[in-house]
């Protein structure tokens, strides 16, 4: 696989998980780094090629087969994490210590290692051990309440506050940084990741903003939550959406003028007027298309956007510019973000087959020839072919 973007050089073992962890290895793998995953020895020979090649989380990294309910299998992934400059996993407080694979013990072989712990309560508290899921930890750092409509119940917002933003966002900037401290104290450290603190993060704004006194308790009764007409979405002739968030007087202006709507923008900011103006919006969007919308507001500087599909949006004219999403390996998917001037991140390869890189990750990361066939041959580490295209 070849390697560009700037973290080109560092190595990463990502024990195999769901969710947050695959997220925060992907991008790690986008910006350079050599991701190699750990994969049960079960799944080596379970998973399905069709699936396993079109997991889009698994893009850019290698997979080797260990069981690491033997203590081979452990041994084996010490010595890569003896290689290694970051380990990341995603289970439960306690699993890696009860495989023998926890920060302790890995970072005595390798006092460099930076170990990162991504979990939903955190490593320490009292509701760490619990299982859960995305929307019970944005439930509890109070992220997902304020979602919804007045009157109506919190709306999950798929698993992006949690899991991706809170979780596998949190964790690589917590590798990144973990990696300038090193350079220049050469020790690694333990990072605990938790997506009840990564989502309670996202919120800082709003408890700013009711500190401040500008935000409501009540859901729906603010400026982003839908409590205005002037930051919201509405629906077109042709049964699509629209977003408008027209908030500074200047775009308000432009827009209540391109669309012909009879309101004074003076009376912007005026609530006992927001009733009328929501419904003289949602009146004028249902006389055009979505389409038609699109030409007559994009350009008029009004903070208007379409809202498309994830499976429209790749086709935008401005994601295609952007090249925001590509086909790689024939499945179009996002892009590696950001951007940098110099060291281009890229999609280093496909998603790999649970194993498919056994031999060849143990040999590069190490170990002899002799060794490798030995683990084989003993069932500690599994090996799957790349051939193997059909479920």
């Amino acid at each position: 696989m070849s390697r560009s973007g700037p973290l080109a050089g560092v190595k990463v073992l990502e024990l195999q998980g769901l969710g947050p962890g695959p997220f925060g290895a992907m991008i790690l793998s986008d910006l350079g780094a050599e991701v190699v995953r750990v994969d049960r020895l079960e799944n080596v020979a379970a998973a399905r090629a069709d699936q396993a090649r079109a997991d889009v989380l698994s893009r850019g990294r290698r997979s080797i087969g260990v069981d690491l309910k033997s203590a081979e299998g452990v041994e084996t992934v010490l010595r890569l994490v003896e290689e290694a400059d970051v380990l990341i996993e995603g289970f439960r407080p306690g699993v890696t210590e009860r495989l023998g694979l926890g920060p302790d013990v890995c970072t005595a072989r390798n006092p460099r290692l930076i170990y990162g712990r991504v979990t939903g309560f955190g490593q320490t508290g009292p509701w760490s051990g619990y299982a859960g899921h995305d929307v019970n930890y944005i439930s509890l750092s109070g992220a997902l309440w304020p979602i919804g409509r007045e009157g109506e119940a919190p709306v999950p917002p798929l698993a992006y506050l949690g899991d991706f933003a809170g979780g596998g966002m949190l964790l690589v900037i917590g590798v990144c940084a973990a990696l300038v401290d090193r350079a220049e104290s050469g020790r690694g450290q333990v990072i605990d990741a938790a997506m009840v603190d990564g989502s309670a993060l996202l919120t800082s704004f709003l408890h700013g903003m009711r500190a401040a006194g500008s935000w409501r308790e009540s859901r729906a009764d603010n400026l982003l939550d839908t409590g205005t007409p002037y930051y919201e979405v509405y629906e077109t002739a042709d049964g699509k959406w629209v977003s408008v968030g027209a908030m500074e007087p200047k775009f308000f202006a432009n827009m209540v003028a391109a669309m012909g709507i009879d309101f004074d923008p003076a009376d912007q900011f005026d609530r006992s007027a927001h009733p009328r103006l929501r419904e003289q919006l949602s009146t004028a969007f249902r006389t055009r298309t979505r389409d038609e919308w699109v030409e007559a507001l994009a350009a008029a500087e009004a903070c208007f956007a379409p809202v498309l599909s994830p499976w429209e949006a790749p086709d935008h004219a401005h994601n295609v510019a952007r090249s925001t999403f590509t086909e790689s390996h024939g499945v179009v998917q996002p892009a590696p973000a950001p951007r940098f001037s110099r060291t281009t991140a890229t999609i280093a390869g496909p998603p790999p087959l649970p194993g498919e890189h056994t031999a060849d990750v143990l040999t590069g990361w190490g170990f002899s020839r002799g060794e490798v066939e030995a683990l084989l041959a003993g069932g500690r580490v599994a090996a799957r072919a790349a051939r193997e295209e059909t479920g």
